[in-house]
Parts: structure tokens; C-alpha cells; sequence
């Protein structure tokens, strides 16, 4: 997978800002910034100003960083050119999420409370949408995607596993969205069990294709190096 500045310089204009924001807001900060806030949108936990306004810049950068070199010592990277489009669209999906409830913390420093049980869901259930759309389109690989030891031991499990994984994402982000109207927390609750219910059907599921598989063929690019066929 080839490092591109085309597609890289949005993910590094969200971070510098984010570290600029910080920067901007250190000096009239309060001592106690809101740093989780509870399914009805109360602040449960403060933090001083390092956690407040730095811990998820930083957070944001080290997933940046992890997401862009994780692929050069994964044993199928040849195979993410296959998807680089999608996993540079993840990437910045990602990132944005995390600007936005850096954003929100923001707006909190400065006496404006948004709705933070009606903000979280809505970009959360967003991003789970857009993986749904996407996940059909991951190659096989060692870090990206559902990987159980079916889906890395069969190209039929890889495929149907995340052709299923599609749509229990997409589905799993609209509920997430709805609850940005139902303000109610056992919903958001139902809604995460059954987030955790579905991930793990996944799993069940890629067993059971991995089982009628006659082939039983690995995805090229899951076998470690010099261990594929002779």
C-alpha cells in the first residue's frame, strides 16, 4: 500500500487543528473540563487540562498513525491496494468522528452545552454506516475487517462473512442514529448489546460457511510468508 498525499493532508489538517484548538483554548481553559458525559447527556467524569484538551488530539493521532503504517508489516499488504480508496475514506471517517466530539468539548469551555446524547449517536451511527458500506469491499488481510480463523482459513468465509457484516453494520448505525431521538438509556443499551450479539453472530456465521466450504481455500495474503502452497 503506497502512502499518498492526496489522500492523507484532510486527515492532517483535522489533526493539526485539533492540536491548534488545544493550543488556543489552553490559557482560559478551566481547571475541570468535561471529559464523559452519561446516556442522558450529563458530564459523569472531569479532567484537568491535559486530559481535557489534549487526550484526544492525541488519541486521534495515534490512530492515524497506527492506521497508516499497520499496513506495511501486515503479511496480505499487497493486497490493500485492492481497497486503498476504501480504507483512506475509513481512515478519515474515523478522524472526523473524533473531531467532532472534540468539537463538542469545545463548545462546552465556552458555555455552549450541545446535546451530547443526541451529537454521539448521530456521528457514531454515521460512521457505523459508512464501514457497513464499505466492509464488502475489504480484501483479505490480517488487520482490516472480520477476522476470525474461518474468514482467514476460507475465501468463501472472508467474502459471505462480510457481505453479512455489511448490512448488520448499516443496520446497527441507523439504530444508533435513532437514538439521537429516542432519549431513552435503556435503548442505547438494547442497541450496544445488540451491536456485540450481531459481532459475535459474525463470528458464529464465518464458521458455518468455513464449515460447507468444500475448498476450504485461505484468501491470498493470510498465510505468513512461505507457508503457501508448494
Amino acid at each position: 500500500m503506497r502512502f499518498s498525499w492526496r489522500t492523507d493532508w484532510p486527515c492532517w489538517v483535522l489533526i493539526l487543528a485539533m492540536f491548534a484548538l488545544a493550543a488556543a483554548a489552553w490559557g482560559t481553559a478551566p481547571d475541570r473540563i468535561p471529559v464523559h458525559w452519561n446516556f442522558a447527556g450529563g458530564v459523569d467524569r472531569w479532567g484537568g487540562r491535559f486530559e481535557g484538551l489534549l487526550a484526544i488530539p492525541l488519541l486521534t493521532l495515534a490512530i492515524y498513525l497506527l492506521m497508516t503504517f499497520l499496513p506495511l508489516i501486515d503479511p496480505g499488504r499487497a493486497n490493500y491496494a485492492a481497497f486503498a480508496g476504501m480504507y483512506a475514506t475509513l481512515r478519515l471517517a474515523i478522524l472526523v468522528v473524533m473531531a467532532v466530539i472534540y468539537g463538542l468539548v469545545h463548545l462546552w469551555l465556552r458555555g455552549v452545552q450541545p446535546r451530547i446524547e443526541v451529537w454521539v449517536p448521530l456521528v457514531v451511527g454515521a460512521l457505523l454506516v459508512v464501514v457497513g458500506n464499505m466492509l464488502g469491499k475489504v480484501r483479505p488481510n490480517w488487520f482490516v475487517g472480520i477476522r476470525t480463523p474461518w474468514t482467514l482459513s476460507s475465501k468463501l468465509s472472508w467474502t459471505r462473512t462480510h457481505r453479512a457484516g455489511g448490512w448488520l453494520f448499516i443496520v446497527m448505525g441507523l439504530l444508533f442514529m435513532v437514538t439521537a431521538v429516542v432519549h431513552v438509556a435503556w435503548w442505547a443499551v438494547l442497541v450496544i448489546a445488540s451491536l456485540l450479539l450481531g459481532v459475535l453472530g459474525l463470528a458464529v456465521y464465518s464458521y458455518l460457511v468455513w464449515r460447507t466450504d468444500p475448498d476450504k481455500t485461505p484468501p491470498a495474503g493470510t498465510l505468513p510468508a512461505g507457508d503457501g502452497p508448494r
